[in-house]
């Protein structure tokens, strides 16, 4: 029972027996392999996809025994000062959630905030932060809707962010 090691990291490949078996991952020492994730970044939006976010974001948490990361970017394109304290206002409501979300499942939930443009800030922060994934909600757009109100946000940050993304849509898939 071999499985293909990463030199780097002492990480497997292929973590499956031959008989199609789990098999226990170890380093070349011999000390059990760390969990792939430490932390995973959630970015919080008010709509499904952002719920649908949050609760894979903190279950994949949970599932590797890491933090979570809540992350509300304050889009300031609209320099509208009723505005931005709206976008503040929810941002809070929506961070205090995933962080009860967080609690609910014992898993530990930083709060933040970030003013900017939303994929730049996201970006900024994961690579800041040392994110080990990025989790972010995506509605499921067809037809002229996608043309008239294209998501920005998911698209630009799977094309910038140097860990991996996860795009999920307001049914958690």
């Amino acid at each position: 029972m071999s499985a293909e090691r990463d030199t780097a990291d002492g990480t497997a490949e292929s973590p499956t027996a031959a008989d199609g078996t789990a098999e226990s991952l170890t380093a070349d020492d011999g000390a059990a392999v760390a969990d792939r994730f430490d932390r995973v970044l959630v970015v919080t939006r008010d709509d499904e996809a952002g719920q649908a976010a949050v609760e894979t974001g903190v279950e994949l948490a949970a599932a590797h025994g890491a933090t979570v990361d809540a992350l509300f970017v304050v889009d300031t394109a609209v320099g509208w000062d009723v505005v931005v304290e709206r976008r503040e206002r929810t941002g809070e409501r929506l961070v205090e959630g995933a962080a009860e979300r967080g609690a609910a499942t014992g898993v530990d939930v930083e709060k933040w905030f970030r003013y900017g443009t939303p994929h730049e800030e996201v970006l900024d922060f994961a690579a800041a932060h040392d994110a080990d994934l990025i989790v972010v909600g995506s509605a499921r757009r067809s037809g002229l809707d996608r043309f008239v109100n294209p998501e920005r946000v998911p698209i630009r940050v799977q094309r910038g962010a140097s860990s991996p993304v996860m795009v999920v849509g307001p049914d958690g898939g």
